[in-house]
């Protein structure tokens, strides 16, 4: 086995080689959704079944074929991080490699060269803003657009489901009399302005993805996010539960939870002027796991037992 060394920050193992807010594009260009082929597999945080895992393996090919660029940017314990997950994905038939890497050696052409043979990308958990940051408008993520269109799976989990759609919630959230937004564990209010919103990663249209969503009661947010943004979709993806978007567009939940779709397409919302945020005719769909959803319509299919 060799590993391809651009410098002590980028990891790839068993690869050959050596060496408030507007709605936001993420700065890529994108295919029409009919030249789409890859599968998105967005998980909303908490720990995950060795069956969800399994699935997004399979997504990639399968045992023996799968090949996972590990992307683990989000997390301050990237080596550990990549390390655990590269382990987990290998015991399951693929062949898995940690790509963790800063802002400029996303322009790296070996780089770009590695994740151009990757049937998967996942992006762990963390802190989704410095990776967001590393990859924005980056050579590595023209390269897993690509690959994404030409049929990989991309997935990724709490931080790295953040980061799927073209504008991303920071967790961070702007408060009176403050010039700046600040961390912000709880979410006590639904406001105009309150939520810090920026560039995601561009992989999700007229969508925004929140996470850990039923386990820490983040509907304020999602809420105030989708009244000031009423052409976006509020996806609100609980632990151990995960989003599979298709190449037809459609979307389907798994795992031992639900996602929360909240739809203000149609809804009357109070105007900018009025200092207090509202709206009425609100589409609400809660999507246990089995379930299908057809962002388009907003028609939605539930298990029958």
């Amino acid at each position: 086995m060799k590993t391809l060394c651009i410098s002590q920050a980028l990891i790839l193992i068993g690869l050959m080689g050596c060496a408030t807010s507007p709605q936001f594009s993420s700065g890529q260009s994108h295919s029409a959704p009919d030249a789409v082929r890859g599968t998105l597999f967005i998980v909303g945080g908490g720990s995950q079944s060795l069956d969800l895992v399994k699935q997004f393996v399979d997504l990639a090919g399968g045992a023996g074929k799968a090949r996972i660029a590990i992307l683990p940017m989000a997390t301050s314990d990237a080596v550990a991080t990549g390390a655990e997950k590269k382990a987990q994905l290998d015991s399951l038939g693929a062949e898995a490699f940690v790509v963790n890497i800063t802002r400029a050696q996303a322009d790296d052409d070996s780089v770009a060269r590695a994740l151009a043979g990757a049937t998967g990308i996942w992006f762990p958990g963390g802190d989704q803003s410095p990776l967001a940051a590393a990859l924005r408008g980056s050579a590595a993520l023209r390269t897993i657009h690509d690959r994404y269109r030409a049929g990989a799976v991309v997935g990724g989990t709490s931080a790295g489901a953040a980061v799927m759609s073209d504008s991303m919630i920071t967790g961070n959230q702007f408060w009176p009399g403050l010039t700046a937004a600040v961390d912000s564990p709880s979410f006590s209010r639904i406001a105009r302005r309150a939520i810090e919103i920026v560039p995601g990663l561009g992989f999700l249209h007229n969508a925004i993805v929140d996470q850990h969503f039923i386990r820490r009661q983040r509907e304020n947010r999602l809420i105030s996010v989708v009244l000031e943004r009423p052409r976006l979709l509020g996806v609100g993806i609980d632990e151990g539960t995960a989003l599979k978007v298709s190449p037809n567009g459609r979307w389907t939940v798994l795992g031992r939870s639900s996602v929360i779709v909240i739809d203000a397409r149609a809804a009357r919302i109070t105007a900018p002027s009025r200092a207090l945020l509202g709206g009425t005719n609100l589409r609400v769909s809660v999507l246990p796991a089995g379930s299908t959803y057809d962002p388009v319509s907003g028609e939605a299919s539930i298990p029958a037992q």
